[in-house]
């Protein structure tokens, strides 16, 4: 008869490994900030899946090793195993308790995925468009007001109509705890009400193409205050392209809108800070518009603006077609459009900002 001491040991440090293994999981910090009212809901969730998987992974492998060790093949044994048929309760059990497992943990989830997707009172409708590869969005409520930048106010509840020009993107604000696809010929929904002030990343969760990496913008959460003059300089920047509103400084305005537009995730540029790698760097940008611009019979101006609203019609040397996005002359005003290509020639070795 087999001794019942190495089966008591097992017994014990699965329940030691179980315990360690609970804590262990609980106090590395899986997510970032908790910047919505979802994101305790589903950070507890997922505490509860860790609470509940660990010990049955920890019973798995305990069953798996002291199997292995117990009943392992003694050397120069060549019989045959015992011949075994099975135990019914054994079997009902083990199917029984996980099924009861999984049906509690899968009503959970639904509970808290249903009170997150539940349409909020005072709810502020927000279009999102993903194109290769940046991100923009209107709001219908504002008057169409379109940008390229996501403000939001704190503690209003937001739904997102998610949207895409080309191929399938992933819009995806970690610190919301909120992620969904963008398919073609689809708009998904997601609702969130943002619940703490700050900046956090906007990513693109879904392989897209060469420039998937750089396709990072922010989103702003403010208080409503700030939230309504931000409305009110979006709407005269579409009339003086921002110059009044970065205190009559045009290099100032013509950054911020370098910025705003995605145009630093995909280009380098020393001004602004900017080291993408998916378009040309436009730290040389005015000798590049001259030699380039001059076969065609354009200006410079004329050919940057050019390459803004029509980037497929030159494209520049070892750089592929289709990468920028082709929507930013109905995006920009002529205001704003006048002002970027300023900026661009300026900053780009064309006067004083090199």
């Amino acid at each position: 008869m087999r001794s019942r001491r190495p089966l008591f040991w097992v017994v014990l440090l699965s329940v030691i490994a179980t315990a360690i293994g609970i804590v262990v999981a609980l106090l590395i910090d899986w997510f970032p900030s908790q910047a919505s009212t979802a994101a305790t809901d589903i950070d507890t969730l997922y505490d509860v899946l860790l609470i509940v998987s660990v010990p049955i992974f920890v019973l798995v492998m305990a069953v798996a090793i002291y199997s292995v060790w117990a009943f392992r093949v003694r050397p120069g044994d060549t019989r045959d195993g015992a011949p075994i048929h099975g135990n019914t309760k054994l079997e009902i059990i083990w199917v029984t308790i996980p099924f009861i497992i999984v049906a509690v943990l899968a009503g959970y989830g639904w509970v808290v995925l249903d009170d997150i997707e539940a349409k909020k009172a005072d709810e502020m409708v927000v279009e999102v468009t993903g194109q290769q590869f940046a991100w923009s969005f209107v709001y219908p409520e504002l008057e169409g007001l379109q940008t390229n930048e996501l403000v939001l106010p704190v503690d209003r509840p937001v739904h997102f109509k998610i949207n895409t020009e080309d191929v399938i993107h992933d819009f995806w604000v970690p610190d919301f705890r909120l992620k969904s696809d963008a398919v073609p010929g689809i708009t998904t929904t997601v609702r969130v009400t943002p619940s703490r002030i700050g900046a956090y990343p906007v990513v693109c969760a879904e392989l897209c193409g060469i420039g998937h990496s750089t396709m990072r913008q922010t989103v702003r959460v403010v208080p409503a205050a700030d939230f309504d003059s931000w409305v009110e300089r979006q709407r005269a920047s579409r009339v003086d392209g921002g110059v009044d509103d970065a205190g009559g400084d045009p290099i100032a305005a013509g950054r911020q809108l370098f910025n705003d537009t995605g145009c630093n995730a995909c280009h380098v540029l020393a001004d602004a800070g900017a080291n993408g790698a998916a378009g040309p760097s436009l730290d040389d940008l005015a000798a590049v518009a001259e030699r380039l611009g001059r076969p065609e019979g354009l200006t410079p101006a004329e050919y940057v603006e050019n390459s803004i609203v029509d980037p497929n019609a030159i494209v520049v040397e070892g750089y592929q077609p289709d990468i920028m996005p082709t929507d930013y002359g109905d995006r920009l005003t002529p205001a704003q459009l006048q002002t970027l290509v300023d900026y661009l020639l300026e900053v780009g070795g064309g006067g004083n900002g090199q």
